[in-house]
């Protein structure tokens, strides 16, 4: 409670005390400040430990505490294990710390091709979900973490590597999960990773989910066509579901077709894919998927606990924020295994 009192306070002061001359680093953000363009540059070239979602609330009292006293990330960030010397050393040159300037500029030049295909609505929300990784909840961390290492155990440039999020009804849960973590990937450059989503007993794509995308800038259009209905009968609309723009020949697509489905449909993928159990009762009654070439258990609570009442919006935004953070954190972290093995640029 004391550090995050201390963060809010010096995150304070550097807003009142740093006003530097910028423009956006990339088209999605017009300033999200020299905290947040610090904490950026963390992500990405920082020590795996400040990286780490777990110290997310250490990593930013101490870059907030240096610009708050210097207007720049000093070497003491080196001392702090927030970046190590050499790579202090590269981007400081011969000055004393790495300025605003040069911090702006090192992320411009590395955000992916992809992520400038995202819907910038959308692209701004994402930037926005990176700068909270410590509201990510432990249990989610750890499911994350397995996930992260599948994908860079598997992944291939060019090659599309498949995530299928299950729930119960393939209404809510699954495919916020899967959507997000489709735009999350594109985000980090792994365009390649796609999100699928599936159920155990099919419904139908609720309202609510498609309303809580929409507000963050994802385009879901109805096709006209109707997949098949669930125990209830209910109507079960198919829809067009976008991320981002039309892509270059050789390029991913960032949309699909998204309606409630039984997991092994066949519009998802039947082998090599990892199967990521986002509900309970999916969870405890699915115990294998077949042909899934992982199992993770990572289940949320339904934001279906809220229909009709004041909290509803405000639920589903919270659930869809939720698990976009935490994929979010599972590319950022696949991304940096990748590159520090060598494949990926």
């Amino acid at each position: 409670m004391k550090i995050a009192w201390l963060l809010r306070g010096w995150i304070g002061v550097v807003s009142l005390s740093i006003c530097l001359p910028c423009r956006a680093a990339d088209e999605h953000s017009a300033d999200a400040g020299p905290f947040v363009r610090a904490l950026w540059a963390v992500q990405l070239f920082g020590t795996d430990a400040a990286a780490d979602p777990r110290n997310d609330e250490r990593t930013k009292l101490s870059l907030a505490s240096s610009l708050a006293k210097n207007g720049a990330i000093t070497k003491k960030a080196v001392e702090n294990q927030l970046m190590d010397a050499k790579t202090f050393d590269r981007f400081a040159g011969d000055g004393p710390g790495i300025d605003f300037e040069r911090v702006r500029d090192a992320i411009g030049k590395e955000i992916p091709a992809s992520r400038r295909r995202l819907f910038p609505k959308l692209a701004a929300h994402l930037d926005e979900l990176t700068t909270s990784f410590d509201r990510i909840d432990p249990s989610h961390l750890k499911a994350g973490e397995q996930l992260a290492d599948w994908i860079a155990a598997h992944y291939e440039t060019g090659k599309e590597l498949p995530l299928v999020f299950v729930c119960t009804g393939n209404s809510r849960r699954s495919i916020l999960g899967a959507t997000m973590a489709s735009a999350a990937a594109a985000y980090w450059g792994l365009p390649e990773i796609r999100g699928y989503s599936g159920g155990t007993e099919p419904s139908a794509f609720n309202p609510r989910s498609v309303a809580a995308l929409r507000a963050i800038g994802i385009e879901i259009e109805p096709t006209g066509k109707e997949a098949p209905r669930g125990a209830e009968q209910a109507p079960n609309p198919i829809y067009a579901v976008r991320w981002g723009e039309a892509s270059d020949a050789g390029q991913p697509g960032m949309e699909t077709l998204e309606f409630s489905k039984h997991y092994s449909d066949f519009h998802n993928p039947k082998s090599g894919f990892a199967a990521l159990m986002v509900c309970t009762h999916a969870d405890r009654n699915c115990p294998i998927v077949e042909g899934a070439s992982r199992r993770i258990s990572m289940p949320y609570l339904d934001p279906k606990a809220y229909d009709g009442g004041e909290y509803e919006s405000a639920k589903y935004a919270e659930r869809r924020d939720d698990m976009g953070r935490l994929m979010l954190a599972v590319m950022l972290k696949a991304r940096r295994k990748l590159c520090q093995e060598g494949k990926l640029n």
